[in-house]
Parts: C-alpha cells; sequence; structure tokens
C-alpha cells in the first residue's frame, strides 16, 4: 500500500503523519518512544498490522516530534506539547471525534488528552503501557547500563530481542530494525528522550478517565511488565482489562491477530456521547500580596489604575500561554489550561511582569478534574488549587505534585516545600515551588 505521508504545523513544529483506511470511525494511534512513518511499511508484520486496522477504521499515525519524519531538532518535548501534537494531526486529518491506541510511551499521552479532551475522544485503547515509568519499564531498572547499551549499540538493531524476541529470529527482521533505529533517532536524542521518559507519572490523571477504556498487554512482556496493565486497567474506572499470551513488546510482533481482534471488537460497540461538562484541566489561582493595605495606602482612584494594570498585563501574559480566564477575584484571577507545563510558564511570567507596577503576586497551580458549568468553574481541582495558592509566599508559584509530575521534560525547575496541610484534604499534599 502507497500511503502519502502529510505535515501539519504545532506551534512552530513540523508534524508529519499518514491516513490509511477509508470506512470506519477515526482511529489514532501515538506510537512508542520512537518510530519512522515510511519505514515502518517495510516490516511485514507491521504493516499486516497497519492494513487490519485499516480495514475497519481510518487508521491515523503520526511521528512525534523529535523523532522520524517530523522536525528533529526541537529539544525533548514534554506531555503538554505532545498532546498539542495530537490534537494538531487530528484537526489536520478532520477528525471531529477519534478513538485513541495509545502504545507504550504514547500511552500517557493518550491517556492525557482523553482526559483533558474527552469530547474528541471515543474510546481510550492502551497496549503495553503505564502510568509511570519508573518500576514499570525492565531497561530503566539499571538506567545506566541501558544509556550505555545505547551509545553502543543504537543503529546496528541488536536491541530488537528486548523489544520483539519473537521476530529476531525472523531472516532480514535485524537489519530492517536497524534501519528503523538510525532512520527514527540519534543516540543522543533516544537517550534525551529516555532521560525524560523516567520522569513521566499520569498516576493522578487516572481517575479523570471519563471515556470508554480497552488496556491490552502481553503477560511477559519483555520491554514493560504486565503489572503496569494491570493496575491501568484497576485504576481507570469501568476500565476492560485484558492479558494476552506472549513476551513481544511491540504491537505487531507474535500473535496480532486476537489484538487487533480486540481492538476490533472496542470500536464496534456504540461509544457513548462523552459530555464534557467534567475534563482534565490545569487550574491557576493569581492574588496580589497585601491588597487591603495597598489598596488604603493608595486611595481608591489610584488602586483602581493600578488594578486595571495589572488585569491587563495578567490577560496578555493569559493570551500568550493560551489560558482561559475564568473569572477575577477582585485583586487576582482563575484561569485554566490544557497543559500544566504553559500554566506553570505563565505564572512566573505573571509574578515577573507586574514587578514593574510595584506589586507582588502569588500562584498555585494543580491538575485535576473541573466541573464546567457555563462560564465557570468547580469542583475539588479548583478548591485544592486555592488552597495551593494560599499556600504560596509573595512572588512565589506554588505547584502540587501532581502538577510535578506532569510537567516532566518541560525544562521547569522546582523546589520541594514538603507535605501541606490543605482544607478539605484527608492528607497532606506535597507543594512544589517552580524555580527559574
Amino acid at each position: 500500500m502507497v500511503v502519502e505521508t502529510r505535515y501539519v504545523t504545532s506551534g512552530e513544529v513540523f508534524v508529519a503523519y499518514q491516513i490509511c483506511g477509508q470506512d470506519g470511525p477515526d482511529l489514532l494511534m501515538t506510537p512508542g518512544f520512537v518510530s519512522h512513518l515510511e519505514q515502518s511499511w517495510e516490516t511485514p508484520d507491521a504493516a499486516r498490522f497497519f492494513n487490519d486496522l485499516g480495514s475497519f477504521s481510518r487508521l491515523i499515525r503520526f511521528d512525534k516530534r523529535g523523532t522520524g519524519l517530523s522536525d528533529r531538532a526541537v529539544g525533548v518535548p514534554h506531555l503538554d506539547e505532545r498532546i498539542d501534537d495530537i490534537r494538531a494531526v487530528l484537526d489536520a486529518a478532520g477528525s471531529k471525534r477519534a478513538y485513541l491506541f495509545g502504545v507504550s510511551e504514547g500511552g500517557p499521552m493518550s491517556i492525557l488528552f482523553a482526559a483533558t479532551y474527552p469530547g474528541r475522544v471515543a474510546g481510550l485503547i492502551l497496549f503495553g503501557t503505564y502510568a509511570r515509568t519508573v518500576g514499570a519499564s525492565v531497561p530503566f531498572d539499571d538506567f545506566a547500563a541501558l544509556e550505555r547499551d545505547i551509545r553502543c549499540t543504537w543503529g546496528t538493531g541488536q536491541s530488537l530481542p528486548s523489544f520483539a524476541p519473537s521476530a529476531a529470529a525472523i531472516p532480514g527482521a535485524m537489519e530492517r530494525f536497524a534501519k528503523l533505529e538510525r532512520l527514527a533517532a540519534s543516540p543522543s536524542d533516544v537517550i534525551n528522550l529516555m532521560r525524560m521518559n523516567r520522569e513521566i507519572d499520569v498516576t493522578a490523571v487516572l481517575p479523570s478517565i471519563r471515556v470508554p477504556t480497552l488496556v491490552m498487554h502481553r503477560r511477559d512482556d519483555v520491554r514493560i511488565r504486565a503489572q503496569a496493565g494491570r493496575e491501568l486497567g484497576e485504576r481507570i474506572s469501568d476500565a476492560r482489562y485484558v492479558e494476552l499470551p506472549g513476551n513481544d513488546h511491540l504491537a505487531w510482533s507474535g500473535d496480532q491477530k486476537r489484538l487487533v481482534e480486540e481492538i476490533r471488537k472496542f470500536m464496534g460497540v456504540s461509544a457513548p456521547s462523552i459530555e464534557a461538562d467534567r475534563v482534565l484541566s490545569t487550574v491557576l489561582f493569581t492574588d496580589i500580596v497585601d491588597s487591603t493595605s495597598r489598596a488604603s495606602l493608595m486611595g481608591d482612584r489610584q488602586w483602581r489604575s493600578t488594578l486595571e494594570a495589572h488585569h491587563a498585563v495578567v490577560r496578555s501574559e493569559l493570551g500568550r500561554y493560551c489560558g482561559r480566564e475564568v473569572k477575577t477575584t477582585g485583586d487576582g484571577f482563575l484561569a485554566l489550561f490544557d497543559g500544566p507545563a504553559r500554566a506553570v510558564r505563565c505564572a512566573q511570567e505573571i509574578v515577573s511582569a507586574v514587578r514593574a507596577l510595584d506589586l507582588e503576586v502569588r500562584a498555585g497551580v494543580h491538575t485535576g478534574e473541573v466541573e464546567m458549568m457555563g462560564d465557570d468553574v468547580g469542583g475539588i481541582a479548583v478548591h485544592i488549587a486555592a488552597r495551593v495558592a494560599q499556600h504560596a509566599k509573595g512572588s512565589e508559584v506554588l505547584a502540587s505534585n501532581t502538577v510535578k509530575d506532569l510537567v516532566a521534560g518541560a525544562g521547569l525547575k522546582f523546589v520541594d516545600q514538603g507535605p501541606a496541610e490543605l482544607k478539605g484534604l484527608a492528607e497532606p499534599m506535597r507543594l512544589f515551588a517552580a524555580v527559574t
């Protein structure tokens, strides 16, 4: 099959994608840590897998930024950018609502997208993946040895047995895998991706998944422990968990027929329409420090003028970082973001920018499930973000441990502030100060 490779811009980055199959619901496949759209068709098992999926769906595939045919010199992409790329590819493909098929490292980004944009996700399919890399990935047990192996053997295909033992003995398979390695990413790119992946943890997001979910894992997967799949099945509400025989990590190696059939059955069930009134979002609260005393000293007219200037600064930064203003709180703002890294950076810019007005602002950031109520927003995540902000000091951006876990690879730095008692929560929450 000849499949055209197309490009879409996500921000300033070009992301390569392909569409195969014409009939059936849309199925977007998020790849593992590296991929190459065109070279993968040269692997017979992979080609058969894609064709089988395309026989009952419109299969949409893409190379993540930094790998394959997508822009390469883009640094290490974090989860905010990755879900932006999913949205850009879906938009370019004209897909209003699709099933997401998260494979290996593509799982966490699919999980985060499904929780953030439930209205665009007909169902979530997870295979050989995890919520948290550490403890799930067998090679990560000895990361130093993994790095040495990558430096010495990447591009030779010698890693194939650690991905697909059953494929290692197939004539020509090692050579094809070596070519895939070389085309998909350089050794330094692979190492940087691996280092970032060590920080990934979307565990806190799992209870927010509201779309139908199918979790599949091979019992003796050589790369990702089956326990990681079982935990996803347990922690995602109403998820169906299917444990398959075999030890291949690659979806198209080993017995792919059962995998394809499970996906076909899952997609064959009419997915209920998801009401997007409860979604995963990152909540930002800002607050002017000592506003009451400042207003008293300035007088009403001067304070009103200062407050207007403050609001203009905050709205400018919200616009830069794609934040949605929900409302002002008198001397602060409540805003929502679809990515935690953007929310933290926006808060840092606000804190810095208002100094020119001789003001000090503090901010709190938390990611969780929120309830959309017309022009307003509610839910426990909003209350937690407000409590986090109350613990912040002047000119400080304070983030919950959930935010810190989700921004792995974004280049943000945090200082652990220890556990804090937040009103309404039974257990203390660990808070982190974002530093520049």
